[in-house]
């Protein structure tokens, strides 16, 4: 059993307890209790063959007794396991996207760079409204001027164009890991990296688009319906090239199937 990137994790858990004033959890009690679960739990890990994973969840929860907008004074740190069945069920594939401009995931200096439920909570709506319309997601813009690509509902996007890689960089994105991942995946594949503001406009020039966060890896984006203007930006039916090989490249590390040249993955049970 092979946990990947467990120390950057930790030190994510412990960046957002500083956002919001909760106390830090050490990297070595996270790496322990980390083991631990999945130690305990190994019955329930999924065979290689399945395609499935063990799903961790690390939770810190205030539990004083206090009514009020303050700090709790005492707190528990959890961590649930769950399996979880191949997100592509049918093979790796792309899917439609909606813009919403009625709706935000979180402002630009609130807590959208945080881990915090409340940002799942606001986007539960759109996010609904996005599946009436038969879109697998909502796609935001961003808070302030409604003019750049912020996130891919819970999910960090990012695009293909002229052999680069480019995500957007916004105070109000949760910096995910998976992301970060496949930045440097990008980069050892020879690609150009880039982490800048991306206007809606410029979506028109990408080769390739997608979703990416931990359960899917990466979502490839089929298209994506800007409906106040009637705009749609398509990305082909297929996922590109690129996006596959950046899929299979980061799978393969966390499956131990290609070698682990940046020490992402810690080995728990052999």
């Amino acid at each position: 059993m092979r946990v990947f990137r467990v120390k950057d994790n930790a030190e994510r858990l412990q960046s957002t307890c500083r956002g919001i004033l909760m106390p830090e959890v050490s990297t070595e009690l996270f790496e322990e209790m980390v083991k631990k679960v999945v130690r305990l739990n190994q019955e329930w890990i999924p065979t290689y063959e399945s395609g499935a994973t063990l799903y961790i969840r690390p939770l810190l929860i205030g539990t004083s007794a206090q009514v009020g907008v303050h700090p709790a004074k005492e707190y528990c740190f959890l961590i649930f396991v769950t399996p979880v069945g191949p997100y592509f069920k049918g093979g790796f594939a792309s899917n439609p996207y909606v813009i919403v401009r009625d709706y935000d995931r979180s402002a630009p200096l609130g807590t959208g760079k945080y881990k915090v439920g409340g940002n799942y909570a606001a986007s539960l709506f759109a996010n609904n409204l996005a599946h009436e319309k038969g879109y697998a997601c909502e796609f935001y813009l961003d808070a302030k001027e409604k003019k750049y690509i912020d996130e891919c509902g819970a999910a960090n996007f990012f695009g293909i164009k002229d052999n680069t890689y480019i995500t957007p960089k916004s105070t109000s994105i949760l910096p995910s890991i998976t992301n970060k991942s496949l930045m440097q995946v990008a980069e050892d594949l020879g690609l150009k990296v880039e982490r800048r503001p991306i206007p809606e406009e410029e979506l028109d020039t990408f080769e390739e688009a997608g979703a990416c966060g931990t359960a899917a890896v990466i979502s490839p984006i089929s298209y994506i319906d800007d409906l106040e203007t009637g705009k749609r930006y398509d990305f082909g039916a297929q996922p590109g090239p690129i996006s596959k090989k950046l899929f299979d490249t980061l799978r393969g590390i966390q499956y131990g199937e290609i070698e682990d040249k940046h020490g992402w993955t810690t080995v728990v049970i052999e």
